[in-house]
């Protein structure tokens, strides 16, 4: 008896560890972490629906910070979220000792340089203030734009992820250049010369972006990433929204919404 007891207590736990095997495997719900700006709204509009055509339920929680939206996908309470790049991922693993993975690039919104006083960027004079984003890697993308500007110079062997204030070799007009909360700036336009906005701030805020003085050029660690926890990179439902990206009827719903050559689509 004690036998046929201890062959049954077997096969429970050999179904059991099946069925959570195939947990990823068989998911057919998809949790997004949104927040306010163009990438979320692009999924939803884009990409939702060819999950769904595909069996898929697409939920979305929203965030009002990145951070917390990277929080939520550590732990698992989400599955996936598009309003980050690379460099901003790597920065959020190593403070957090956390392990989210990129899986494919997305069209990306570029930082631009805009101004409420000037006309041009040939117009900057000496002394002016420059509002630029805090964070590392947004902070990094704008001093390299000021450099395209024509404004400073920057060391030539600097990683362009990692570039920060130190590695301004030349500010001919002693330019004030100020960091501060990327989702500010837009309120403070007035008040300094010029900003440098990133892309999601540019939507979010509803800044026109035809009013840009100078766009970034993008590198491929500043490129918009479907992100996701490392467990999770190779399950089907990853794979399903990476072949959305590159769907025919994605690039329609881009199409429309690309009119003023706002997004830029990696090569």
């Amino acid at each position: 008896m004690k036998k046929y007891i201890l062959l049954f207590g077997v096969f429970i736990l050999s179904v059991t560890l099946v069925a959570c095997g195939n947990g990823e495997k068989d998911k057919k719900e998809i949790t997004v972490a949104t927040s306010p700006g163009p990438y979320s709204e692009l999924f939803l509009k884009g990409i939702k629906p060819e999950l769904e055509d595909k069996g898929y339920t697409v939920k979305d929680v929203s965030f009002s910070e990145l951070l917390q939206a990277d929080v939520a996908l550590q732990e698992g309470s989400v599955d996936v979220n598009v309003d980050q790049h690379k460099a901003y991922m790597d920065t959020f693993n190593k403070e957090r000792d956390a392990n989210l993975t990129n899986v494919t690039k997305i069209p990306t919104v570029p930082a631009q340089i805009f101004s409420n006083r000037y006309t041009d960027i040939k117009s900057v004079q000496p002394g002016d203030t420059i509002a630029i984003p805090q964070d590392p890697s947004n902070a990094a993308r704008a001093y390299r734009l000021l450099e395209k500007a024509g404004w400073i110079q920057l060391d030539a062997d600097k990683n362009d992820i990692k570039i920060t204030e130190k590695d301004i070799t030349e500010n001919p007009k002693n330019l004030n250049i100020k960091p501060m909360d990327s989702a500010n700036i837009p309120r403070i336009l007035d008040e300094v010369d010029y900003a440098v906005i990133p892309g999601s701030i540019v939507y979010a805020s509803k800044v026109d972006p035809s009013k840009g003085l100078l766009k970034e050029d993008l590198v491929d660690d500043l490129y918009l990433q479907v992100v996701v926890n490392d467990k999770n990179k190779d399950e089907q439902w990853v794979k399903d929204i990476k072949e959305a990206y590159q769907s025919e009827a994605f690039k329609k719903v881009l199409a429309k919404e690309n009119k003023d050559d706002y997004w830029k689509v990696h090569e």
